[in-house]
């Protein structure tokens, strides 16, 4: 769907939206249930953005909402426990970063609503339609589908050009077969041998490490993945132990040492996911809000990386670049 389209339908809806506002005036503050895949300090956009857009659209914490927040520590198996509890305690709706916390929100109810960023809503099916989602399930598409992990094995290449063997890690789901598949038909065009490492837990994340490590590959690809995120300081811990060029599938790789990154941005995102809980919140059904994809990709560049791997980036794609750290 077209960003056009998405705010025409959203502002259409807007004229009878404020008057079921009136209508329901809450005597409590609303109660947002939040889960995140990893421990509780191993994120820093999701809730920031969602705070800041909420304050935007006019909310004050503590008096029109609270986030009720849980944390997984990256156990798989604690989340349906986590989510009946959350179910348990009332929540007015569930915000849901991922597939994994999606799926695990869908099995628990199919009354609550749940605003979700997932790799593609559609394809894991989460949602049956973009435009009319219908079910209890709504939100924003992080990728505008699988030419974006193409686009991550150009970058390496462009940078690198004597990249020719790459490890690709992600998370096993729908969104990744996506992904490896775009990767494999870019990496023939561009003389490149992809290697695929799967990493669902902890466990598999220290087995394809050191699987990685016996490749000895001349370049490293992270998809775009919360469980992954959630341990992005001993993934590029990794990658600068062995020196490797590395292009991340989130931004917020780069601030803590990450080389590359393209990206949409998370805060961003989670501000405008915001609106989703607004709408909610006045008596919109997820079922009729569209759901939205990224128009806006950003490429970050951490040259201070670089010099310490003894990497040289090109001038003209640090040019290119919306964001390099020095």
């Amino acid at each position: 769907m077209q960003r056009r389209e998405f705010i025409a339908l959203l502002c259409g809806a807007a004229t009878v939206w404020p008057r079921v506002a009136r209508a329901q005036q809450r005597e409590k503050p609303a109660r947002l249930g939040y889960v995140w895949i990893g421990a509780r300090n191993s994120e820093r956009s999701t809730l920031v953005g969602m705070r800041e857009g909420l304050q935007q659209l006019g909310y004050s914490e503590g008096r029109d909402f609270v986030i009720e927040e849980r944390y997984a520590e990256l156990e798989l198996e604690r989340l349906p426990n986590i989510l009946a509890e959350l179910i348990r305690s009332k929540v007015d709706l569930i915000l849901s970063p991922g597939n994994a916390v999606t799926r695990a929100a869908m099995q628990a109810t199919s009354s609550i609503p749940i605003i979700a960023t997932a790799p593609d809503l559609l394809a894991s099916g989460f949602v049956s339609n973009l435009a009319r989602p219908g079910g209890n399930v709504t939100g924003i598409s992080l990728t505008a589908g699988a030419e974006l992990s193409q686009k991550w094995l150009e970058l390496l290449k462009e940078a690198f050009p004597k990249v020719a063997s790459v490890a690709v890690l992600t998370n096993l789901h729908l969104a990744s077969a996506a992904y490896l598949d775009r990767i494999r038909v870019a990496s023939s065009a561009l003389g490149v041998q992809p290697t695929h490492f799967q990493a669902r837990d902890q466990e598999e994340l220290e087995r394809a490490l050191v699987a990685i490590a016996a490749m000895q590959p001349d370049g490293f690809i992270v998809e775009s993945d919360p469980g992954l995120i959630s341990s992005r300081l001993k993934i590029i811990a990794f990658a600068a132990r062995h020196r490797l060029p590395s292009v991340y599938g989130n931004l917020d790789y780069i601030p803590d040492g990450g080389l590359m990154a393209y990206f949409t941005s998370i805060v961003d995102t989670w501000r405008r996911l915001a609106m989703y809980v607004d709408k909610v919140l006045k008596g919109a059904k997820p079922a009729d809000l569209p759901v939205e994809q990224p128009t806006k990709f950003e490429l970050i560049i951490n040259l201070k990386t670089a010099k310490s791997l003894g990497l040289e980036i090109p001038a003209a794609l640090l040019a290119r670049a919306d964001e390099v750290i020095e």
